[in-house]
């Protein structure tokens, strides 16, 4: 895994090789070298750890998302915006299931950093709710409910908001506080 500008100087030094190629009349390398340095800029806004990442977590296996998001080493320097935001909302997610603290970090870093996609957004939104309901800041957790309800275009999570509606409704009356 190279450093996003890395990524770029490669991509760059492949093209000057292509050019050069179609200058020496060798057509076939020109070609083919521009479609490496076309693979090389992919790889810039898709970051092949993050979706090897998200292949592992949609197989369940959350100990090997992990492991393979922490061969990236600095977030801020290896990866654009939004590939940053999509690393913190799958650390987030991640971590969500043994430390409640610091996955509010990264779900709320993601959500500041931006996501791509709405769906995304609303399940980053909703997995924040839970958290901000488990701390009794109820009426965070309504908003940012709110929020993923309207994120929620297609209508993949309206079960689960369902459910945590119906969750906060049965909680008891107590003093929640106010952030």
């Amino acid at each position: 895994m190279f450093n996003k500008n890395i990524k770029l100087v490669i991509a760059g030094l492949i093209l000057a090789t292509a050019v050069w190629q179609f200058t020496e009349n060798n057509i076939g390398n020109g070609i083919f070298l521009i479609l490496i340095a076309a693979l090389v800029v992919v790889t810039y806004f898709r970051n092949e750890v993050i979706i090897m990442a998200f292949f592992k977590l949609r197989k369940q296996d959350l100990d090997g998302a992990d492991k393979i998001l922490d061969k990236i080493k600095d977030p801020h320097g290896a990866l654009v915006r939004k590939q940053e935001g999509y690393y913190n909302y799958l650390k987030g997610i991640i971590t969500s299931q043994t430390n409640l603290n610091t996955a509010e970090k990264y779900l709320r870093k993601a959500i500041e950093l931006g996501l791509n996609m709405d769906q995304d957004l609303a399940m980053a939104k909703l997995q924040l709710a839970g958290i901000s309901f488990t701390k009794n800041k109820k009426i965070e957790a309504e908003k940012l409910l709110a929020d993923a309800k309207k994120l929620d275009k297609q209508g993949m999570l309206k079960d689960q908001i369902a459910m945590m509606k119906a969750n906060m409704k049965k909680a008891p009356a107590q003093q929640m506080r106010r952030y």
